[in-house]
């Protein structure tokens, strides 16, 4: 947790910093990118040191999510002594773009491997608010496969609308418990693909894994949600809720096949108490 927490400030602040010698590109240039080749170059740079990206920033507006950072500069110069020179590693798997909103699903390397969601605001072709979770990568999978791997490339462009319908009842009805009989008319029986560490492949084990949890006294409990986003055949969902008996924020992304979800990633962060956070803006 400390080290996720380092990795989220350092973010911050290397954005945030490199504002004030950041080259300015001509409007030509800029308005020729998509936001969504805007927020990739953004992500790049943390490894690359390119200063040219966090001009799509709006140097005036940058409403910051992360708890563990503070709402000006101060503090941050520490943080950023603690990089090892060149360890910074950045591979953007996955971006989608979702109206004002662009997320993206990334392997990091900052203070040890992690893998992360991030979600971006713009306005007027200007970044103005970002959100994240982190999640330790791990070396072993109940599945087989990584938090990471899997299909990347969007499809089904005319069916974002009613994947996001389905992910949102999904939600309600499932992650919720309004309706946990329904699990079949969304998940598909036939085919789903597990990227969380602890769950096999098949809706069989993703049953067997919430009976075992629950039974330990640990359940996975979704209370809240506070994002739907989604581009094609992929949906992202952030939520509030508890896990090991924790205030956590779970962020699931689901791919969507046929009307049945075939295929899921997720990151799971704890949420500091209010006593801890450094802005008041809160996670979500």
């Amino acid at each position: 947790m400390k080290e996720t927490l380092l990795f989220s400030a350092l973010f911050t602040f290397m954005f945030a910093s490199n504002t004030l010698f950041a080259t300015k590109l001509d409007n030509g240039e800029s308005m020729n990118l998509s936001n969504k080749e805007k927020v990739v170059s953004l992500l790049k740079s943390i490894e690359t040191g390119d200063t040219k990206p966090v001009s799509y920033i709006n140097p005036d507006k940058y409403i910051q999510h992360n708890l563990s950072v503070a709402d000006g500069l101060s503090g941050f110069g520490e943080v950023l002594k603690k990089l090892p020179k060149d360890s910074a590693k950045v591979n953007v798997i996955r971006a989608f773009s979702d109206g004002d909103y662009v997320f993206t699903h990334t392997k990091y390397n900052f203070f040890g491997p992690k893998i992360g969601f991030d979600i971006f605001k713009f306005e007027n072709g200007l970044i103005v608010e970002h959100w994240d979770n982190l999640q330790e990568i791990t070396s072993s999978s109940a599945s087989g496969r990584t938090q990471i791997d899997g299909k990347s490339t969007v499809s089904d462009l005319d069916k974002t609308n009613e994947n996001k319908a389905l992910v949102n009842h999904f939600v309600v009805d499932v992650l919720m418990g309004s309706n946990p009989h329904k699990i079949t008319e969304y998940i598909s029986t036939e085919e789903y693909l597990q990227h969380n560490p602890a769950v096999a492949d098949g809706l069989d084990s993703l049953g067997k894994a919430l009976q075992e949890m629950a039974k330990a006294g640990t359940p996975m409990t979704y209370k809240e949600n506070h994002f739907i986003l989604g581009q094609g055949d992929f949906v992202l969902t952030v939520s509030e809720g508890e896990f090991l008996k924790k205030h956590v924020s779970f962020y699931d992304l689901f791919r969507i096949k046929n009307g049945k979800i075939v295929e899921h990633w997720d990151t799971i962060e704890e949420i500091p108490p209010k006593s801890e956070w450094k802005n008041q803006n809160g996670k979500f």
